[in-house]
Order: C-alpha cells, then sequence, then structure tokens
C-alpha cells in the first residue's frame, strides 16, 4: 500500500518553517525528518508512524487509536503507529506531529 499523499501534505504543513527539515522514503511510505532524525510518517500501512520519548509511550498509548510500533513481532517502545482515524482532524494531527518532532528536536543532529 502506498502511503496517503494528503496525510503527507498535511504533515508537511504542520511542520512548515521547521528548521532542519528534510523529507525521505521510509518504511514504505514518507519520513519527516528533523536534522537527521525521523519524526513522524505518513506509513505505506496508513496513518502515522512517529517517534517518541520511550519513557512515555505508555501513556501516549492510552489515546483511541495509538498503538506500539511492531517490528518482526516485537513491539518497540518509542515508536508507535497511529491509525488513520487517529489523526483524521487537524488537531489530532498536529498533536501527534508535536510528539514526533519534539523528540527528533531533543536527539544530537546526524
Amino acid at each position: 500500500m502506498a502511503y496517503d499523499e494528503d496525510l503527507a501534505h498535511r504533515i508537511r504543513a504542520e511542520l512548515s518553517g521547521t528548521t532542519g527539515l528534510t523529507e525521505m522514503s521510509m518504511f514504505g511510505g514518507l519520513a519527516f525528518l528533523i536534522n537527521g532524525n525521523m519524526a513522524v510518517a505518513a506509513s505505506g500501512q496508513g496513518g502515522l508512524l512517529l517517534r517518541c520519548d520511550p519513557a512515555e509511550t505508555d501513556a501516549l498509548i492510552d489515546a483511541p487509536h495509538a498503538h506500539r510500533f511492531e517490528m518482526r513481532g516485537r513491539e518497540m517502545n518509542g515508536w508507535l503507529r497511529v491509525d488513520p482515524a487517529g489523526a483524521a482532524s487537524d488537531a489530532d494531527l498536529g498533536r501527534w506531529v508535536a510528539v514526533g518532532a519534539t523528540y527528533a528536536r531533543s536527539l544530537p543532529p546526524k
């Protein structure tokens, strides 16, 4: 499945003016990186893939439509998958983009 281009445009709008922003194909979707660190992506499986502080993962997955990202059967702290319904409104998308961007900015530049 290709990523949702409309969602990618909405993410791009949320991150407009962000210093150090780049885009890259990753994980079958379009990832948005800040200073070389992935913040958020329009996932090729639908919805969002984003990074977060690993210590905040449990609290963040309490939100509707949010789940730990799973890779090869292993759930990963610090990575979230948000179903399309969880990013349907601009307010919800903005919240998730802010989570990913805040964490990416906290990491050393690559």
